[in-house]
């Protein structure tokens, strides 16, 4: 329990002790704990499967615990639906919010209980002020009356708070809510979240992102293997330390850069250029070189990878790949040349989720694999079983669906799909987004195995830690130019920075200082 300024003890906002959840003979969850304040915000961290989507499950009344005990301001509850967590005032803020697109914003905070005139009719004078005022109340300038199609992710969420408020909750789950935010909206994000701990509310913070945790959340609950394992007073701990009870080693294992042999010039791109997106994009990858493209959102990062893979098209400059010139504009010609691209977006460009690990991890291969049209099923899974043992992919079977892996385990069978293609260059954007921190040193691994085998590697990344530690060369990308090429014995998160604000020119004092 807490205290109150006079010291007496008063109930925790909620609090779960000793949770277990089973599925058949899968155990998701053995001893799932976590106290919340109120006027406080509370990071709940662990690796992908450390138990904590199974814990938010449960909290949301979605999943009923086997076992343990489960308070609510001090008295015991038992949810069985979703509407039982919200009616004990608990909310949850997805990271991608689902709002109805053809309502308007306050249609979709109020939707099925709006508030109505004495003829029974809905109100919408009534509606639209009360909707401004919670969102007066987060200091966020939403506009009630705008149709919800259309609006940014960060305004979404910002939305589902305002529902939240309307319904007087006492506790907010934030699940990953920052991945798909740029730095402004995360910023605001965190105004809304620190005014919220002023008025009371309890908030349980789920990211992946030290930084984020570290700044905003005033204690630290580790979950490992679907145990609890400690909470933490924010100030009190060390990133390092939190590491470690993760997973059980040190933060400096999470990049485990070997050094490479570089060769010969594989990917050089010269005079690229689109018109209102990056002009004048000049640079080379060599065989078993990692070059980082750095950059604030927005620079131009993804659209250069995406036109030199052929997804997009440019208005000027050439691409070549071995010393031959590509044909621009087609992603086919890019495959067969011996490119390969893992996307930003695994789920929605990388992945089909529907199908299994097989089909998805051989997507790459189906002509080679068909034989007078068809495919066997055998030796599909003989190859993808293959490629997921070299990439260590945790499955039951190479027949589940893809869509029943963790995060970390997804971006694997992406990469395992474009290693099958033995290509020369392999582009990866954001290789590490949305995984855990465990997850993170596998998948980094792997990318230095590769240029250790002398693939070029391509990465585009917006995690300086990352950056930093695995690239040979950082090439930094401001407004759709490059600003500067810092190589790694020079490269600092200060140089990329100034380089990524535009602050200081460092193209030629980065490359040869």
């Amino acid at each position: 329990m807490a205290t109150d300024p006079n010291g007496i003890a008063e109930p925790s906002a909620l609090s779960l002790t000793g949770a277990s959840k089973t599925f058949g003979p899968v155990i998701a969850l053995a001893d799932g704990t976590i106290d919340i304040r109120p006027g406080e915000i509370h990071a709940l961290v662990g690796e992908n499967g450390a138990g904590k989507s199974t814990l938010v499950k449960i909290l949301a009344g979605v999943h009923q615990p086997d076992g343990g005990e489960f308070l609510v301001a001090g008295e015991p509850v038992s949810f069985r639906t979703p509407a039982d967590s919200k009616a004990a005032g608990i909310s949850v803020i997805y990271q991608e919010p689902t709002l109805f697109p053809d309502l308007t914003v306050a249609e979709n905070i109020f939707i099925g209980r709006q508030p109505r005139n004495r003829a029974g009719l809905i109100n919408r004078a009534e509606m639209r002020r009360q909707a401004r005022a919670l969102f007066e109340r987060l200091g966020v300038p939403i506009d009630p009356d705008r149709v919800a199609e259309g609006l940014s992710i960060a305004d979404q969420q910002i939305i589902e708070i305002a529902k939240a408020i309307s319904l007087d909750a006492k506790v907010l789950v934030m699940d990953e809510p920052t991945a798909a935010l740029s730095g402004v909206e995360v910023d605001r994000l965190f105004g809304v979240a620190r005014s919220l701990r002023e008025r009371g509310a309890g908030i349980l913070f789920i990211s992946h992102r030290f930084e984020e945790v570290f700044a905003l959340c005033d204690r630290i609950t580790v979950m490992r293997d679907g145990r609890y394992i400690s909470t933490h007073v924010t100030a009190e701990v060390t990133v390092d330390a939190i590491v470690r009870e993760m997973v059980g080693r040190s933060i400096d294992a999470l990049f485990p850069k070997s050094e490479a042999p570089i060769g010969d010039t594989v990917l050089r791109v010269e005079g690229l250029g689109r018109a209102g997106v990056f002009r004048g994009i000049d640079f080379e990858v060599k065989a078993g070189e990692i070059v980082a493209l750095s950059g604030l959102v927005g620079a131009g990062r993804t659209e250069v990878a995406r036109a030199v893979f052929g997804i997009d098209k440019y208005d000027e400059g050439a691409v070549t790949l071995g010393g031959k010139a590509l044909k621009p504009h087609s992603p086919q010609a890019a495959i067969d040349a011996g490119i390969g691209f893992v996307p930003e977006d695994r789920r929605k460009q990388g992945l089909v989720m529907d199908l299994s690990v097989a089909k998805n991890a051989t997507l790459t291969l189906r002509k080679q694999l068909a034989r007078f049209g068809l495919i066997n099923g055998r030796t599909e899974r003989r190859v993808a079983e293959d490629w997921s043992k070299r990439l260590q992919v945790k499955t039951g079977s190479q027949d589940y669906a893809v869509s029943t892996l963790s995060g970390g385990n997804q971006q694997k069978v992406v990469i395992a799909k474009w290693l099958a293609t033995e290509p020369k260059l392999l582009i990866v954007d954001e290789p590490t987004r949305g995984i855990d921190v465990g997850t993170k040193s596998e998948v980094h691994r792997l990318i230095s195995d590769l240029a250790g085998r002398g693939i070029a590697i391509l990465m585009i990344s917006s995690e300086l830690p990352e950056v930093l530690g695995m690239a040979d060369r950082v090439l930094v990308m401001h407004e759709g130019r490059i600003t500067a090429e810092i190589p790694r014995e020079r490269a600092t998160a200060e140089r990329v920075m100034h380089a990524a604000t535009a602050s200081v020119n460092l193209t030629t004092e980065g490359s040869a200082a």
